[in-house]
């Protein structure tokens, strides 16, 4: 009776207040590193993100856009600018292609871009690299064809919202062999076509360099220089 009769005492079990402490943690180190995450994206989309906002609208308007018309061989050349300083309106889906027209001077030139710019949806901007600032490297000249291909280069050739193909002439000695790689890089990324003009006879082309020359200094016609003439007399007066 006395065996039956004892107290028996258990051990008492263990608190389970570690691991609860332990997951509890976790959590908040989890919970600290997406609120992180979270607001280095929000910083960085209102920061000044430009380039990536730029491909965001250029993806949200090629979604938008029906491109069945356009050969597949030809989409990555095709593209919708989404320009900042206007509105392209009921334009928005018309494809623009870019082009660069690299010459040489007294080549023809100034004559096929004149042609060129006589469609009312194209408009090629003259020699935008002509300013030593625009060329000085090649974030320079990115940061210039941007505006441009973005149709955000304001020039008298510069058509209206509806444009079909945007671009410019370049001369070579204007940077562009100084910073061919950083250029040719940027020209396959953009699907940007380079449309060489050069003059066949190279005879020809040191002559008109050379009238040009004395043009520039003797200013026979008039007092004043012309780089290109447009008449027989003024091409007899700078013969003579």
């Amino acid at each position: 009776m006395e065996a039956n009769d004892s107290l028996v005492i258990k051990a008492p079990k263990k608190s389970p207040l570690l691991p609860r402490l332990v997951v509890l943690a976790f959590a908040m180190v989890c919970g600290v590193y997406i609120c992180f995450i979270c607001l280095k994206q929000i910083n960085t989309n209102n920061g000044g993100s430009t380039t990536s906002n730029k491909f965001l609208d250029v993806k949200v308007v090629r979604q938008l856009c029906n491109s069945s018309g356009i050969e597949q061989w030809e989409i990555p050349l095709v593209h919708y600018p989404n320009p900042v300083t206007f509105s392209r309106e009921e334009c928005v889906c018309n494809p623009v292609r870019y082009f660069a027209i690299l010459s040489m001077q007294r080549s023809g030139s100034g004559w096929f871009e004149t042609l060129m710019n006589s469609h009312i949806n194209v408009s090629s901007n003259g020699e935008i690299f002509g300013k030593k600032d625009r060329r000085a490297n090649v974030t320079a000249i990115v940061n210039v064809l941007d505006r441009v291909y973005n149709l955000d280069w304001f020039s008298s050739a510069s058509k209206n919202e509806c444009n079909a193909a945007v671009g410019f002439k370049w001369m070579l000695n204007q940077g562009v062999l100084e910073h061919h790689e950083g250029i040719v890089d940027y020209f396959n990324r953009n699907g940007v076509h380079a449309i060489f003009l050069f003059r066949r006879n190279l005879i020809r082309r040191l002559i008109s360099v050379l009238a040009n020359s004395y043009d520039k200094s003797k200013k026979p016609l008039n007092g004043t220089h012309k780089s290109h003439v447009h008449s027989v007399a003024e091409v007899f007066f700078l013969n003579r």
